[in-house]
């Protein structure tokens, strides 16, 4: 059942799923959606991690969240996020994010590293630069006669569907794209992607917590090479590619909770050794080897951390 909070934008809407978390256990765990999508993007890996406390919301103008007061650009959601995760969960989450939800996840582990006591940033922005292609295609999407009309095939494109749950995560995507307020609010969020705010490259590096990268081999709007970046940037992550589009825990539900469980794993270690802070790290970025994507799945590691 869906509660709200409120937030500088206005209330957004949000559920609960799990048992309370258990000492010595891991933290909760924040779900952030793609734009166009909404909470129930998540729903089968929630039943998949019914063992621990899941947290989804709902963006501004997605799902059963009212549009907000402010422009919906991709920044504004991070702050969103933000939010949401201090209201409910103060002592800090495994914050989890798709697309637009992994740049808000990265940026708040860049700027609020005491809410993130883990990271997963499943094909996610804010990594890729912005050529004269990236920024055309962006102006286009940021026009809403274009958006709705492309976002069917668009859509299809992406998700690259073979599930019940990827093609319900489309027609939801197409549902939010056909009016105002979902249509204009995906509109602002296009354009915000050519924004030089929307470039995490620089402070990645000072990332510190666990972080997982989950990656789609076949999404065409923010290509595996973006997760290699990543990963090179973000010291002692790991990268995981799965043979999926855009939205791998659609696809793949049982194999991304078996990562998720290993990244909850890792944090919970973390925390009996250091408590809740986060310890210094290398954040050299170092290089490392790619695997041959035609396994499924397939892992990679960043740089070492300290």
């Amino acid at each position: 059942m869906s509660s709200f909070i409120d937030t500088s934008t206005g209330p957004i809407a949000y559920d609960l799923a799990g048992p309370d978390p258990r000492p010595g256990g891991p933290p909760p765990l924040v779900l952030l959606s793609s734009g166009a999508h909404d909470r129930h993007d998540w729903d089968e890996l929630r039943a998949e991690l019914a063992e621990m406390r899941t947290i989804a919301i709902d963006w501004p103008a997605h799902g059963e969240s009212p549009a907000g007061s402010a422009p919906g650009s991709a920044m504004h959601l991070a702050d969103v996020a933000e939010e949401a995760v201090a209201q409910l969960a103060p002592g800090g989450a495994i914050v989890a994010g798709n697309s637009v939800g992994g740049f808000a996840a990265a940026r708040m582990a860049i700027r609020r590293p005491d809410l993130v006591r883990g990271l997963a940033i499943v094909d996610g922005g804010g990594f890729a630069g912005r050529s004269p292609i990236v920024r055309l295609f962006c102006a286009l999407m940021a026009r809403p006669a274009f958006l709705r009309a492309i976002y069917p095939a668009f859509s299809g494109a992406y998700m690259r569907s073979r599930t019940p749950a990827d093609e319900r995560a489309r027609q939801t995507g197409i549902a939010t794209t056909r009016e105002d307020p979902g249509l204009r609010a995906v509109a602002e969020l296009w354009r915000s992607f050519a924004s030089p705010e929307h470039d995490l490259r620089r402070d990645a590096p000072s990332i510190a917590a666990p972080t997982l990268l989950l990656w789609g081999k076949r999404d065409p709007v923010i290509p595996v090479r973006v997760g290699r970046r990543a990963a090179r940037l973000i010291g002692g992550s790991r990268l995981v590619v799965l043979d999926t589009g855009h939205v791998p825990h659609t696809t793949e539900p049982a194999a991304v909770a078996a990562e998720l469980r290993t990244l909850a794993a890792s944090v919970v270690e973390r925390s009996s050794r250091h408590g809740h802070a986060s310890p210094a790290k290398d954040s050299s970025g170092q290089e490392h080897a790619t695997p041959d994507e035609a396994a499924q799945p397939t892992a990679e590691s960043g740089a070492p951390r300290g």
